[in-house]
């Protein structure tokens, strides 16, 4: 089997693909309305890992796909990739990296004994920052307790921690925490607007510590900060760093004592069970981050020892490659019927298409076949009254996650009841449509759809769900033969942008194309000059 893998760069050249594509082709094959039929197989497609419920029984996957899929993921040696994935081997092969974020989130006597140590550290000095901080033991400048938190970051290091805060902070617990990720300014003035300088803490998350948008904005906060404080000494008392870059973080004024590593094996979109995480600490207490990472194991754990057919991570990458590379699907849609979650949308687009949205295998040859679709999403019922029609009636294909919460924490129990009732009649209507003598209200139905089940929205659950879905992204890489952990498409434009800042402000842009000039001299026209900051 090891032979088969090495020599089959191009997953079509994989004898279990090439019996897929026939199945796929065949007309014959079962509807969902079909397959559903059989019981014992609805059974055998609804798994429970890390205290969630999987629901796979929806999809348009039969016997013998599903048999099909699992030869897929043993001739690309899953097995042995995952155990690369977690034992730091340089999966990351364009920069030569381990991606070793599940470590963070593991127990002393399962790290890795390379960074063990340092791991369980950090974590307690993160630990113990906030405890002092929600105790009034660390106050700011003037002596007065800290009364909010700024978090300045971008992508998975504002995304996460973001989406964890939003979720799980219960109204007048903890710190309050205003994000700020947008270069455009009106994200900083907003989050700024009605602070006390006295009480307001900031964390700035950066791996490089020079990212563009993430280090104006810590610029502008800083100065910001100053023009209030009167006092440069009182900065270390009010910024906190998470950075790999202490020499930078020294250089914008912070004592080394202020600065939270991030090691060069954490991923941004992968960071939020480090110190990135700061703020969700800070939001919910050291308590609730301590059940997200164990909440986040336990899925580990499953990832790592359940076998194939009952492996939950696995099983939906398996059926997303088989909906998008063999059934059509080209976007996947993720809906959760938890407003709590309203944010899991945009997170998992950024772990999926960044580390997936990729045209080129490992060896660097062309891909030749389509990675991840667009991933989008929005969450229920909203959407029901948006794109819920195209979903149902539309001409692309699409598959569906619906995720829903047992418990609700509100007295309101008639709202939960209509919630659930509808996120369980979307994921009907999509699997059996209807039939109408009129051609407008008919729905065809067999539209393949995942339901996802959380008894209760808490940190270990999150926790769970979020290292799911990086395991599933995990796999569709390795079935691809694609690298999921680098992201060099991001970097263009961002070269090209320094160029443009300056002939926006004046500079000549003879080297820009007619229509990127024509485009500088109308915003010239109508933007100020402005000074590039510090």
């Amino acid at each position: 089997m090891e032979e088969a893998c090495l020599t089959c760069p191009d997953a079509r050249q994989l004898a279990s693909w090439k019996r897929l594509a026939g199945l796929a082709a065949d007309p014959s094959q079962p509807t969902i309305a079909e397959l559903l039929e059989d019981a014992s197989r609805s059974c055998a497609l609804q798994l429970e890992a890390g205290g969630l419920l999987f629901d796979f029984s929806k999809q348009r996957l039969s016997r013998k796909a599903l048999a099909e899929l699992l030869r897929l993921a043993q001739e690309r040696q899953w097995r042995a990739r995952v155990a690369d994935l977690f034992q730091g081997a340089p999966v990351n092969s364009s920069e030569g990296r381990a991606a070793l974020h599940s470590a963070l989130r593991a127990p002393p006597a399962r790290q890795p004994p390379a960074i063990g140590a340092e791991v369980a550290a950090n974590l307690e000095r993160l630990k113990r920052f906030a405890a002092e901080l929600a105790e009034g033991r660390r106050t700011g400048f003037s002596g007065k307790a800290f009364a909010q938190v700024v978090h300045i970051g971008i992508g998975g290091s504002e995304l996460g921690p973001r989406l964890a805060v939003e979720a799980l902070q219960p109204a007048g617990r903890g710190l309050p925490v205003r994000f700020v990720a947008n270069v455009d300014g009106h994200a900083l003035a907003q989050a700024l607007d009605g602070l006390d300088p006295e009480t307001t803490l900031f964390i700035v998350v950066s791996k490089s510590f020079a990212t563009l948008e993430t280090r104006l904005n810590a610029q502008s906060a800083r100065r910001w900060f100053l023009e209030r404080a009167r006092s440069p000494q009182a900065l270390a008392r009010h910024f906190i760093a998470v950075t790999a870059n202490a020499q930078a973080a020294a250089d914008f004024g912070l004592p080394r004592q202020n600065v939270f590593p991030i090691w060069d094996w954490v991923g941004g979109r992968f960071s939020l069970w480090s110190a990135a995480g700061l703020c969700i600490a800070l939001a919910l207490g050291g308590e609730a981050f301590d059940a997200l990472l164990a909440g986040a194991h336990a899925m580990d754990r499953h990832f790592q020892e359940a076998p194939a057919a009952a492996n939950a991570p696995l099983l939906a990458a398996l059926i997303g490659i088989w909906n998008g590379n063999f059934l059509g699907a080209t976007s996947q849609a993720v809906l959760p019927y938890d407003e709590r979650l309203r944010l899991l949308p945009d997170y998992l687009q950024q772990l999926e298409t960044e580390s997936n949205g990729k045209r080129v295998r490992r060896d660097g040859a062309p891909l030749e076949i389509h990675s991840t679709p667009i991933l989008w999403g929005g969450v229920g019922s909203t959407g029901q009254h948006a794109f819920h029609q195209w979903l149902h009636q539309g001409t692309h294909g699409c598959a569906v996650d619906f995720i829903l919460t047992g418990a609700a924490e509100h007295d309101l129990p008639e709202h939960h009841r209509w919630l659930l009732a509808n996120g369980l009649s979307q994921a009907k209507a999509l699997a059996f449509g209807a039939e109408h003598a009129d051609p407008h209200r008919a729905v065809p139905g067999n539209r393949p759809s995942t339901t996802i089940i959380l008894d209760r929205l808490d940190p270990a659950r999150l926790g769970a769900l979020l290292a799911f879905y990086e395991h599933r992204t995990f796999c569709q890489g390795l079935i691809w033969n694609l690298n999921s952990f680098d992201q060099w498409g991001v970097e263009l434009g961002k070269r090209l942008a320094e160029s443009l800042f300056e002939q926006l402000g004046g500079a000549v842009a003879e080297d820009q194309d007619a229509s990127t000039r024509a485009l500088i001299e109308r915003l010239r026209e109508r933007t100020p000059a402005t000074e590039s900051g510090e």
